[in-house]
């Protein structure tokens, strides 16, 4: 498909995963399009990819790798990661932090990555990305999915005689995993986009959404031994898996961030906690009402006692 057959939401998402659009070609792949690509220590460009960089790091990505370090989240984020905003929202996530006079990531070396077979989603997509379009970011809206071939002048990997189908080239990559993992989180940031930033986030929401993003071990934290346990309805089943699987935790996380900021479905608050609340707001607005009644009256009372004063003088 031709450049000129992209939508302008397609043009505008592939604009924002490159910091130069014209290395994008300009044509619709599927899963059955051909590739001519391969990378290896053998190529000229080896590691050149991984220097002036940035990396976005999603929820998976900071598990997998602060797990193959062996350090919690906390001290993954601090040493090897960096703020940033997300696909131009005001969702704040992490990007890899690079070092060295090359500007490089400090997972590489001249020989390679360090930690390839559990390297960031990003790094496995190249040099093939994928958008995946719902209409307004819901998650029940019609999907569309299409790759596009992102071709850098320095990379000489295009110029490598493997072969493949866009779908060989992925499972090689272990993409479709990392996609599964992804997809709600993505989703999360995709349907804030859809809103602009005519409204914004409050500082409570994007901590919230940065700590279940960023850190499970502290959302954990915050699921047993906060309210939050007094306020939802989680299923026993439910409870014993997110207490001890961080993969379950995780997906878990997604669910309670699309509640609490979009309203989606999910959770449930239980029954006594809601009664409660709507007394709170009943009580709220009867204090309100009984606040303007006074307020009447005493502007009625202030009124009156003018007039009496206004009437003595004229007498």
């Amino acid at each position: 498909m031709a450049i000129d057959e992209y939508s302008d939401d397609e043009l505008d998402f592939i604009k924002s995963t490159d910091k130069n659009p014209s290395n994008i070609l300009p044509e619709k792949l599927t899963l059955t399009s051909r590739l001519q690509f391969s990378c290896h220590p053998g190529v000229s460009c080896f590691t050149a990819c991984c220097h002036n960089i940035k990396i976005i790091l999603t929820p998976y990505d900071i598990l997998i790798l602060r797990k193959r370090l062996g350090i919690p989240a906390h001290e993954f984020v601090t040493e090897y990661t960096e703020p940033t905003y997300l696909e131009k929202t005001d969702m704040p996530g992490v990007q890899i932090k690079l070092v060295g006079e090359k500007n490089g990531c400090p997972f590489v070396t001249p020989e390679g990555c360090t930690v390839y077979s559990d390297r960031p989603s990003a790094c496995r997509y190249y040099p093939v990305g994928m958008a995946d379009f719902h209409e307004g970011g819901t998650n029940d809206a019609a999907e569309e999915k299409f790759f596009f071939l992102v071709k850098e002048p320095h990379c000489k990997g295009h110029e490598e005689p493997k072969h493949w189908t866009i779908g060989e080239w992925r499972a090689d990559q272990g993409v479709d995993l990392r996609d599964e993992m992804n997809k709600e989180w993505l989703r999360l940031v995709m349907r804030r986009k859809s809103f602009g930033l005519q409204a914004t986030l409050s500082e409570a929401a994007k901590r919230m959404f940065f700590m279940a993003s960023t850190d499970l071990d502290t959302f954990r934290k915050f699921i047993f031994e906060s309210s939050f346990l007094d306020t939802y309805e989680i299923d026993p089943a439910t409870l014993a898996k997110i207490k001890e699987d961080d993969v379950e935790l995780m997906l878990f996380s997604f669910k309670y961030l699309a509640n609490t900021l979009f309203g989606a479905p999910g959770l449930a608050v239980k029954e006594e906690k809601l009664k409660s609340k709507i007394s709170e707001i009943r009580k709220r607005q009867d204090e309100a009402v009984q606040k303007a009644e006074q307020e009447y009256e005493e502007l009625k009372a202030e009124r009156d006692r003018m007039l009496r004063e206004r009437e003595a003088k004229d007498a």
